[in-house]
Parts: structure tokens; C-alpha cells; sequence
């Protein structure tokens, strides 16, 4: 299955173990629940995916790779204990608690969370004096003489034997005690993942002209070379944090991820094109409506390559635009529900407290990224309106706060303006100088991304509703944003 499939069995096996009945009894006992094993080649996406499940389901995560543990940290130290038998004292070993199982107390006492994953990765890599305790550890949840707490869920994950040397085949009586989800590389799943992760644009347009080489691992002569999800994710972020700082990319980069010499050269040369064409094609004057005749002309004679960059180059502007009105938005919308309270001064401390609280080191792990940026903004926007009104009368917090707030909305206003024009101007090109198949990409690029898709539904677009002609997703949302443009 691919990483999709696998992630939904993951997330509803969780949900099933989790399940209580009317006397908050797990209808699965612990020792029942048979662990998940993942099976999947390196750099698939199997840790991305738990780490996900865990901030979509609010629970606690406490990851290991099991390859790194010798028997003494997993099952405890031994010490020697008197234990006394019929009038008979003798000495018996005891354990001390094992080092993972530690973890996840240390886990629950920090974040105050109850429930949560343990995974432990390589599991089929372990060594064999941890071999026995680990068959006991997956039949029981137990390490030395320590039970796993109730509500946590084991899931292991491991790579099949090609991929790793050190790599154990599980017996039939450890096989029949897992659930087990083989997961295979699969570029279409993995793109729509790409494009909501705001995956560099020239590594998607590559892609989608070369999409043989997005998951490669091959053995030669000259050793192993391979290009993996994960190595194509790195380099995205490493690229755009050079370009943020304006620092060279080149092909000494590139290898550092794409550990395939051919591989690494081709990107690297369509690196090089993809600023070319940047420069070229003059982008910001094809989001502001203002093509030249030459322009149109190059565009009608470019090869599909070329055409797929000029496309990868639009729409990764106008996402960036996007996201911005709606993180925007969504700042002055939580912001206008705040200020709506008897005491204002007193419910924006209340908030920037909670947001401090929630931003902290023992919780942030249960946001994701995008919910960070989102707490942070609105602390910032909630500090400005405190510093207005904190050396005022308080009968004028209201006012003052209402004013800034109408303030941010015309600016906003003026900022979705512009860039709802920009995409009417990007299908204006495509119809000039492209065609249907260009129009069919950027239709479903735009489909495919939750930031285009939402702000569509929002501020719609005369264009995109002409060519797709599926609108139930945009009336389905209407009720919905009409309260929410209820509270501007």
C-alpha cells in the first residue's frame, strides 16, 4: 500500500485501541493489542507518518530506534533483592525500569498526556541478545519486569532485508503477534503531500518530468547509490533556507541528499534552468497582468519541460500570497472574537498566556508547524492592540481595539485584491500563450493544495470555477464562511 493507505490503517488501528466502554475500560486489553509493524524502504516517510498521527489525535509520541539499545537499557539494570519464602530468605534478581519505558512516564508527567505512541524503529534489526526480550516485549508490552502504561500504543517499524544487512526475518510466532503494513514508494501520494509541505517548487516540477527518479536505490560496482522522499524533503528545505540567506546552491549540495551521481547532476542543471526561466519569463509582470508580445511568443514555442518550470514558478508565488491573506485572516478573526469580552485587557493577557503555555518546550511537540506559526502570530497581533490600550481608560478599549482591527481589514481587503487578480492573470496567460493541458495542471495543482483549495473557497475565482467544473467542494464551505465573514 502507499504511505496514504498506510497512514489511515495506522491512524484507525489507534483509534480501535483506544476505544473504552461506558466504565472507561479499554475494550482491547493491553496485552492484547498486537503491536504495528511498518515495513518500508529507508526515507519512505514511515516516522513522518507517526509523528503526524500523533498531532492529528492531540497524543503524546516517544520514538527509538531500537538498534541503539544493548539489553541492560532496554529491559533495566539487574540488582539482587531478599525476598523471603516459607521462613526462607533468598537473594532474586529484580530489574530497574527499563530506559524506553521510563521514557514515556517522563513523557506523560511532562505534557500531562495519558495516551500516545511508542515507536521503535528498525525493530527487525535488533540484536540477538535483545532478541528473546523483544519476542516477550511484543506478546506482553513488558520489558524486564515493567508494563508499557495503558493507553499507549506500540507501533515498530523496520526496512526489508535488501535495504539493511543487519536486517532479521521475524519467525512465524513473532509474525502472528504484529499487525503488519508493507508500504511501497509512490510519487503521486507523496506529491500531494509535497505541495501542503511547500516543498521547493523546482524539486515538484522536476519531478513531474522525471518521476522515475524519485525513489531509487541501486547496488554498482561503485557501491550503493540511492534517492530517497526523505533526501528530496532535506534538500527542499536546505535549498530554501540558502536562497533565504543568498547562498550558492550547487551541485556539491545537491549530492549531499541525491545520492545518485546521475540523478544529482540532472537536478542540478534543471536548477540552473529553473532560474533562468525565472529571470526570462519575468514572473512578477505575468502575476501583474502585464505580458509582453516576446514573452507570449517564447511561452508558445517552450518545450513541456520549460512549460511545466514557468507553471511550478506561478502558482509557488501565488501560494506564497495565499497563505499569507489567510494566516492574515485567521489572526483577525481569533483576535475580533477576543476583543468582544467585558474586560478585553484581561482576556488578551488570558490568551497570550495560553499561547506561551501552549508554545512551550513540554507541549509545542503537539502542534504542528503551521499551528506554531498560527499561536505565534496571533501573540504578536494581540500584543499590539495591548500596547494601544494598556495606558488608556479602560471604557475606551473597545473602540481603540475595534479600530485597529478594521485597520488590518481594509489592508487585507487590499492584499487579497491583489492577489485574486494575480490568479485571474495567471489563467489569462495560460489561455494566450499555453493551453488546456498547462490549464488542466494548474487546475489540479490548485485543487490539490489545502492553502489554494481553501482560499478558492473563501475569495473564489471566476477562472478556476470556469475550468472545473466540479463545484461542490465551493458550496459545501459556504455556510461556513459566511459565519466566519460574519465576525470582519
Amino acid at each position: 500500500m502507499n504511505i496514504n493507505e498506510a497512514k489511515d490503517q495506522i491512524k484507525n488501528a489507534i483509534i480501535a485501541y483506544r476505544t473504552k466502554n461506558e466504565y472507561g475500560r479499554y475494550l482491547i486489553p493491553l496485552h492484547k493489542q498486537r503491536p504495528l509493524f511498518l515495513v518500508g524502504a529507508p526515507g519512505i516517510g514511515k516516522t513522518a507518518i507517526i509523528e503526524q498521527i500523533a498531532q492529528e489525535l492531540h497524543i503524546g509520541l516517544v520514538s527509538y530506534s531500537i538498534t541503539h539499545h544493548t539489553r541492560q537499557s532496554a529491559l533495566g539494570l539487574p540488582y539482587i533483592q531478599e525476598e523471603e519464602f516459607d521462613g526462607q530468605t533468598y537473594r532474586a534478581s529484580e530489574y530497574t525500569m527499563s530506559e524506553i519505558i521510563a521514557s514515556i512516564y517522563h513523557k506523560m508527567k511532562e505534557t500531562g498526556i495519558r495516551e500516545g505512541i511508542l515507536f521503535l524503529d528498525e525493530i527487525n534489526c535488533v540484536s540477538e541478545t535483545l532478541a528473546p526480550s523483544m519476542l516477550q516485549f511484543l506478546q506482553y508490552k513488558v520489558f524486564g519486569q515493567h508494563r508499557i502504561p495503558e493507553g499507549w500504543i506500540v507501533v515498530t517499524a523496520g526496512n526489508p532485508p535488501q535495504y539493511n544487512q543487519s536486517v532479521r526475518e521475524f519467525d512465524m510466532v513473532t509474525e502472528d503477534r504484529l499487525k503488519r503494513i508493507d508500504i511501497e514508494p509512490d510519487y503521486s501520494v507523496w506529491k500531494n503531500w509535497a505541495i501542503n509541505e511547500d516543498i521547493h517548487p523546482c524539486i515538484l516540477s522536476y519531478l513531474d518530468i522525471r518521476n522515475d527518479q524519485f525513489y531509487k536505490v541501486e547496488n554498482t560496482i561503485d557501491g550503493r547509490s540511492f534517492v530517497t522522499p526523505r533526501g528530496w524533503s532535506d534538500l527542499s528545505i536546505m535549498m530554501k533556507l540558502y536562497e533565504l540567506n543568498h547562498i550558492e546552491i550547487d551541485e556539491l549540495l545537491i549530492k549531499q541528499y541525491l545520492r545518485d551521481e546521475k540523478i544529482a547532476h540532472q537536478f542540478s542543471v534543471y536548477f540552473e534552468l529553473w532560474k533562468k526561466y525565472q529571470s526570462d519569463y519575468k514572473v512578477d509582470d505575468i502575476l501583474a497582468g502585464q505580458v509582453s508580445k516576446d514573452i507570449i511568443e517564447r511561452a508558445q514555442k517552450a518545450s513541456f519541460d520549460e512549460r511545466i518550470s514557468l507553471i511550478g514558478l506561478l502558482l509557488d508565488k501565488e501560494k506564497q500570497d495565499m497563505k499569507q491573506v489567510l494566516d492574515r485572516r485567521q489572526t483577525i478573526v481569533e483576535a475580533k472574537k477576543i476583543i468582544q469580552s467585558s474586560s478585553i485587557m484581561d482576556s488578551i493577557e488570558e490568551k497570550i498566556n495560553n499561547i506561551n503555555m501552549s508554545l512551550s518546550a513540554n507541549q509545542r511537540e503537539l502542534l504542528s508547524e503551521n499551528d506554531q506559526d498560527a499561536y505565534a502570530s496571533l501573540k504578536q497581533y494581540l500584543e499590539e492592540i495591548l500596547s494601544l490600550i494598556q495606558d488608556i481608560d479602560a471604557s475606551k478599549h473597545f473602540e481603540v481595539g475595534k479600530e485597529y482591527i478594521n485597520r488590518s481589514i481594509q489592508q487585507l481587503q487590499i492584499f487579497s485584491n491583489k492577489t485574486s487578480n494575480q490568479l485571474e492573470n495567471i489563467f489569462h496567460f495560460l489561455e494566450i500563450a499555453l493551453g488546456e493541458q498547462e490549464i488542466l495542471l494548474v487546475i489540479t495543482e490548485l485543487t490539490s493544495s489545502s492553502v489554494c483549495a481553501r482560499y478558492i473557497s473563501i475569495y473564489g475565482s471566476e477562472s478556476y470555477f470556469k475550468y472545473n467544473k466540479d463545484l461542490l467542494f465551493y458550496e459545501r464551505n459556504q455556510e461556513i464562511l459566511r459565519e466566519i465573514d460574519a465576525l470582519l
